[in-house]
């Protein structure tokens, strides 16, 4: 049994509201037609070249990725520039690329912030910062955490449960200090330190966090920072996404998780410390 891309589409936006999606966002259909039949289904965090190259070899007629090829109006996609060749590829291949971004980052259960939280051991998460009161949909997550480690052992938790990157996990604030609540979020998430405090957590998990702001955050009271690579903040929605693709469509189509990991640092060298 096959499904339509239409049908995969169709089943991806119940659970990934295009009106979730921030304004200035590009989510949706890339590349594909909606006739064409979709047997296999690969989900990524990024559209690059090394998922393609995946994809294709896996057979996939479908590339689900987190992260949008197209955020700024382009006036082509010649074969000679690193995203128009993606285009081209997939193309020529016959395969499809759509992209999920802040709308699976405001969905509800299954969207990127529930599965990071879900991931690090969060207890009845919520929303940081619902779409509206009492909403399952909205950006960040706060909850209870699991066993209320200490700042460092819950940065050490962090470290084993997402994927391994060069620059690992970053840690501002007393690693002895308990953590009995959690936010996080999933991407740049810095401006809801504010929220996760007023929320009593003691702690947020985020990425791409710039000096400044820890800076100024650390010399105040509130949420302690954790800071890891954007891409594996995200990378724990792929196999929730894929397992509810695959159940949406009754395994109409095999769903598959891209092994790539396309964060874009490759090297940390570890300095003597005096």
């Amino acid at each position: 049994m096959t499904a339509t891309l239409g049908e995969v589409i169709a089943a991806l936006d119940a659970r990934y509201a295009p009106a979730l999606a921030e304004g200035w966002d590009a989510v949706g259909l890339v590349c594909g037609d909606p006739a064409d039949p979709v047997e296999r289904v690969v989900f990524a965090v990024d559209p690059v070249a090394e998922v393609v190259d995946e994809a294709l070899e896996a057979g996939a007629q479908l590339v689900v990725t987190h992260h949008p090829l197209f955020l700024t109006a382009v006036h082509g996609v010649p074969a000679d520039d690193p995203k128009g060749r993606v285009v081209h590829r997939l193309v020529r291949a016959g395969a499809a690329l759509f992209v999920a971004h802040t709308n699976a980052d405001r969905a509800a259960d299954v969207g990127v912030n529930d599965a990071l939280a879900a991931a690090v051991g969060l207890v009845a998460a919520r929303p940081l910062e619902p779409v509206a009161p009492g909403s399952r949909q909205g950006l960040g997550r706060v909850g209870r955490v699991a066993g209320e480690p200490t700042l460092r052992e819950f940065a050490e938790r962090v470290a084993r449960v997402l994927p391994a990157t060069a620059g690992g996990v970053r840690v501002a604030g007393d690693l002895g200090r308990p953590v009995r609540t959690a936010a996080v979020c999933g991407g740049s998430g810095g401006s809801l330190w504010e929220a996760a405090t007023a929320a009593g957590a003691d702690v947020l998990l985020t990425s791409d966090l710039k000096h400044h702001v820890v800076s100024e955050r650390q010399q105040s009271t509130g949420a302690a920072l954790c800071d890891v690579a954007h891409f594996a903040s995200e990378w724990p929605w792929l196999p929730v996404a894929a397992e509810t693709l695959s159940g949406d469509l009754d395994g109409r189509v095999e769903v598959l998780v891209s092994s790539r990991r396309t964060d874009p640092w490759t090297a940390l060298v570890e300095q003597e410390r005096s």
